[in-house]
């Protein structure tokens, strides 16, 4: 017979702040929607206070802290009235004083750098971005908090083609937000219904059923449906007589449901984020200074922020509140303390890990792109001491303006190989000389993946056929048949 007992059991788990989601969330931000984010918050905190920099007020704010702290104590061997000590039974519930910010709290003071007017060419006309769009539709849902939190977060992590990044998963995310799977994919099935339809799939079967359900509000897109629903494998690799024995449909049928099918857009979110469309403001800048590489970061238009003056001074009176008041501010403050410190933390870890890839890269910002080095995320996150996510979000959608061009963060983490030479070769380098090949090839006899390995090989590059094909496939450039011209 079993019987009952205690077992202890110590675990390790991760639990994320408030805090650490608000700092996550802003690293994943460009410049222009942080400016956009900040310009909300200014708007539903009134506290929150801009600044046209960030202010060094210490010693004034530390003398008037000790002056208001001594008018309130009150010597122990005064008879408090009734009135005092209900007052002291409030601020043991709510202290106010203690949320005024002291030394760590004040920003450092910073001069901005204004690059605007610096061998720039004239901006274009700014066009809505995809996840403006898709952020003004879901506050039109009337959704709880927490869900619009996880949508905004979703959008966020949403790449350029309108495909969620393969790497944030609902479990991931689940994780950040502390809750189950079924709850994220519940608030990404609200997002795939926005428009433009195919948003947010997490594959190109997905992206494409989404928009034939879409569609077939009448039925007229039944047989498209139930051919990506039953036969998808099948009727990508062409095979129609199998499809149509499958389904028990005509090659008529098939034939009909290809030319709609024609018609769907397997990458919604291009027409939301042309860089041909917008503008590139750069996130970094890196110049030459005195001989030494230095890195600057766009902040020109981002405006100061601090708690606001004239609720410091109701803070500091607050015999003249009443308790709902009290618990308001404490809110308020503290959620303007927790924004102004996640955009100070944003600043130095964008800075740190800018400077690292700049140190890892140094021969490329020197010398140009063709120095480009291999590396990967963890060699910046070892360099920086963080994590690998955290390195993610910040290059995500970032941009950094060099001698060289303008290049998005990303674009410098590559993998490498070494050739037979023993040089360390990355792997962009291997893809321009693919391309170059490809581009020099007779249009009737294109290479095959293996004629073209075995041409990289001739040239001291040691690559196989297969990661021929799978680089070629990630230059957007067909297999040789259907490059071969009549």
């Amino acid at each position: 017979m079993p019987t009952l007992g205690q077992v202890l059991v110590q675990t390790q788990t991760q639990v994320l702040k408030p805090q650490q989601i608000l700092v996550s969330s802003l690293l994943q931000l460009p410049m222009l929607m942080l400016e956009q984010k900040i310009q909300m918050e200014l708007q539903l905190n009134p506290v929150l206070e801009e600044t046209e920099e960030w202010e060094d007020t210490r010693e004034e704010e530390e003398e008037e802290k000790e002056q208001i702290q001594e008018a309130l104590d009150t010597p122990e061997e005064n008879r408090k009235s009734e009135e005092d000590q209900r007052y002291e039974q409030v601020q043991e519930d709510v202290n106010l004083e203690e949320l005024l910010p002291g030394d760590e709290d004040l920003p450092e003071p910073r001069m901005p750098v204004d690059h605007s007017e610096e061998k720039r060419d004239l901006p274009q006309p700014y066009q809505t971005n995809m996840s403006e769009h898709l952020l003004d539709q879901l506050q039109l849902l009337s959704l709880q908090e927490s869900d619009f939190r996880i949508g905004e977060y979703i959008i966020h992590s949403l790449r350029d083609d309108g495909y969620l990044d393969f790497e944030v998963t609902a479990e991931f995310i689940a994780e950040v937000f502390e809750i189950s799977p079924e709850e994220i994919n519940r608030v990404l099935k609200l997002i795939q219904k926005l428009d433009p339809p195919g948003i947010a799939a997490r594959n190109l079967k997905e992206c494409l059923t989404i928009q034939l359900e879409t569609k077939n509000a009448n039925g007229k897109y039944a047989i498209p449906l139930r051919i990506f629903t039953e036969c998808y494998h099948d009727f990508i690799n062409r095979r129609f007589d199998k499809v149509a024995a499958e389904l028990n449909i005509s090659l008529d049928d098939i034939k009909d449901a290809l030319a709609e099918i024609s018609k769907l857009n397997p990458k919604p979110g291009e027409g939301y984020s042309d860089a041909k469309q917008n503008y590139i403001i750069p996130d970094f800048y890196v110049e030459i200074v005195d001989d030494e590489l230095a890195v600057f970061l766009n902040e020109y238009k981002t405006p100061g922020l601090r708690i606001s003056q004239h609720y410091q001074k109701m803070i500091r009176q607050p015999k003249k509140l009443d308790t709902e008041t009290r618990k308001f501010l404490k809110e308020k403050v503290n959620s303007a303390k927790w924004f102004i410190k996640a955009i100070q933390q944003r600043r130095a870890t964008m800075q740190r890990t800018m400077e690292a890839i700049v140190d890892k890269q140094r021969a490329f910002f020197e010398k140009g792109p063709e120095h480009i080095k291999p590396m990967i995320m963890k060699d910046i996150a070892e360099e920086i001491e963080m994590d690998i996510s955290t390195v993610s979000r910040v290059c995500k959608g970032k941009y950094v303006d060099t001698d060289y061009g303008v290049y998005e963060l990303k674009y410098f983490f590559n993998e490498g190989m070494e050739t037979d030479e023993g040089e360390a070769l990355s792997t962009l380098r291997i893809k321009e000389r693919l391309k170059e090949i490809i581009a020099a090839e007779n249009p009737r006899k294109p290479y095959s993946d293996d004629t073209l390995g075995k041409m990289l090989n001739k040239e001291s590059i040691p690559i196989a056929r297969r990661t021929v094909a799978k680089y070629r496939e990630q230059l957007d450039i067909s297999i040789a048949r259907l490059r071969r011209s009549i």
